[in-house]
């Protein structure tokens, strides 16, 4: 039996999970050419490494196709809508990291915090009669987050490209995305929020759940966690 590992295919991801692991004495590598998407686990028997997308991770984890997975916790929170119960954090890689954020222009110089967000989308209701709109990828979290702080009146818009520059192309007021230095964000005219934290994600090995946990797989995942350190 075999243990499948599901590894991001390409980027910083990638280098820094092969990284990671060979300094925990467990050796990623390739097949063969870089375009091959599988490769070979050595330092722990049992373990095949699958290459695919980092977007793809949370789906295969989910129906347990493979056991374990790195992958962003962002993607994994977003992805999979019972996160908690289908899969469980081993470790966090401590590389990746990058916050998921809620900003508004700069110029709104008496919006701070999520209650005085909340007050400017109502009145943007009231005076354009429609909702103030939010740009974001992550519909699920951000959706969650501004229900529990009370955030009404807003238009979630799916924005799969640069979503920085939505506010100043006017196809939203606002956004919630992805951000890692924030030079971006200034460089569109926008702050985050004060308390506009929504989640800090970082490079992330979950376990399945769902997986066929059988007393062959949980003796190499005993060898293995005990390899990392986790």
């Amino acid at each position: 039996m075999t243990l499948k590992l599901g590894v991001p295919s390409k980027g910083r991801l990638k280098d820094g999970t092969f990284q990671w692991f060979g300094e925990r004495g467990v050796t990623l590598s390739l097949a063969g050419t870089y375009r091959e998407y599988s490769g070979s686990v050595k330092g722990v028997p049992g373990v095949e490494l699958v290459l695919m997308s980092a977007g793809e991770i949370p789906r295969e984890l989910q129906g347990g196709r493979i056991h374990l997975g790195v992958t962003g916790s962002d993607l994994v929170r977003e992805s999979l809508l019972h996160w908690r119960t289908e899969t469980e954090e081993v470790a966090q890689l401590g590389f990746g990291h990058a916050e998921l954020v809620v900003a508004v222009p700069r110029c709104w110089i008496d919006v701070d915090t999520l209650d005085d967000l909340d007050d400017v989308a109502s009145a943007f209701r009231q005076v354009h009669g429609r909702r103030l709109r939010i740009a974001t990828k992550y519909h699920r979290l951000v959706r969650e987050f501004l229900k529990e702080n009370g955030v009404a009146d807003y238009l979630l818009v799916d924005s799969q490209g640069a979503t920085e520059g939505t506010v100043r192309n006017q196809t939203a007021e606002a956004i919630a995305d992805l951000v890692s230095t924030g030079e971006t964000l200034q460089a569109n005219g926008l702050k985050i929020l004060s308390n506009g934290v929504i989640h800090r994600s970082q490079a992330t090995l979950f376990q399945s759940r769902q997986a066929g946990w059988g007393t062959s797989e949980m003796a190499i995942l005993k060898d293995l966690r005990t390899r990392l350190g986790s």
